[in-house]
C-alpha cells in the first residue's frame, strides 16, 4: 500500500510539472508574437526633456506719435497775388514756431488796402487757415486775393453798395481774406475751407470767389 502511494504521487508530480512545461512553454511562445519594440518600450530610456526656450519677446510698438503727421512742420509758406496791384509775395512766413517779421511786414503791404493804400496788420491765423487750405488741395498756384484789409472808410463804401458786406467786416481787422485759385473751382476751396473749420466760409457763385475768415465757424 505504501509503494502504492508513493506511485500515485510520483505521477502527480510528473502530471503537475508537464502542465507548467506546457504553461511557460505557451508563456515563451506568446512571447514571441509580441513586437519586440512593444516590449523593448517599457525599457526605453526617455532623456529629461529639456525646457522650452522663452518666447521671444515682441518687438515695441512705436508710439502712435510716429504714425501720426506733423501737426506742425517746421516751416510754412505763403503764395498771395493781389488782383487789383499786380503785386506778389511767395515766402515762407512761419519757422520752427516763430512768424517771420519780414516775410510779415511783406503779406501786410500785398494785402493792404489798394483803394486807400492803408496798410494793417494780417493776423497770423489767417495765413496758417490759407496754408491749410494749400495743403489740403496740394496746390502750388498762389491765391488770388480780391479783397483782404479793408479801412473803415473802403468798408463804409462796399457797404453802401451792397448790403451783403458786414458793418463791422473782419477785413477791417485783418482777419478775412476774398479770394480765389486758378485751376480750382471755387465750389471745391469753399468745401475744403468748410471741412477745415477753422473759421467762417461765404461762397458768392456769381463773382466766382470764396469768403474765408478767422472769426467764429459759420457758412453762407
Amino acid at each position: 500500500m505504501k509503494l502504492l502511494a508513493m506511485r500515485e504521487a510520483s505521477l502527480a508530480d510528473h502530471r503537475l510539472s508537464r502542465r507548467r512545461f506546457l504553461t511557460w512553454g505557451a508563456l515563451v511562445s506568446g512571447m514571441s508574437l509580441i513586437p519586440q519594440s512593444a516590449v523593448a518600450s517599457r525599457y526605453i530610456f526617455y532623456p529629461p526633456r529639456k525646457p522650452l526656450q522663452k518666447p521671444i519677446p515682441p518687438a515695441p510698438k512705436p508710439s502712435r506719435s510716429f504714425f501720426q503727421p506733423v501737426i506742425n512742420p517746421p516751416e510754412k509758406a505763403v503764395a498771395l497775388y493781389n488782383t487789383h496791384t499786380g503785386e506778389s509775395v511767395k515766402a515762407v512766413y512761419w519757422y520752427r514756431g516763430q512768424y517771420l517779421p519780414e516775410t510779415m511786414s511783406v503779406v501786410d503791404r500785398v494785402l493792404r488796402d489798394h483803394r486807400t493804400d492803408e496798410i494793417k496788420p494780417i493776423d497770423p491765423q489767417l495765413l496758417d487757415l490759407l496754408h491749410a487750405i494749400s495743403e489740403e488741395l496740394e496746390c502750388s498756384h498762389p491765391f488770388y486775393v480780391i479783397s483782404a484789409y479793408r479801412s473803415p472808410t473802403t468798408n463804409a463804401f462796399l457797404r453802401f453798395m451792397s448790403r451783403r458786406v458786414a458793418e463791422h467786416s473782419l477785413h477791417m481787422d485783418g482777419k478775412a481774406v476774398d479770394l480765389r485759385i486758378p485751376g480750382w473751382a471755387s465750389h471745391t476751396v469753399r468745401r475744403v475751407a468748410m471741412e477745415l473749420r477753422m473759421g467762417g466760409v461765404g461762397y458768392y457763385r456769381r463773382s466766382d470767389f470764396v469768403h474765408v475768415d478767422v472769426g467764429p465757424v459759420r457758412y453762407w
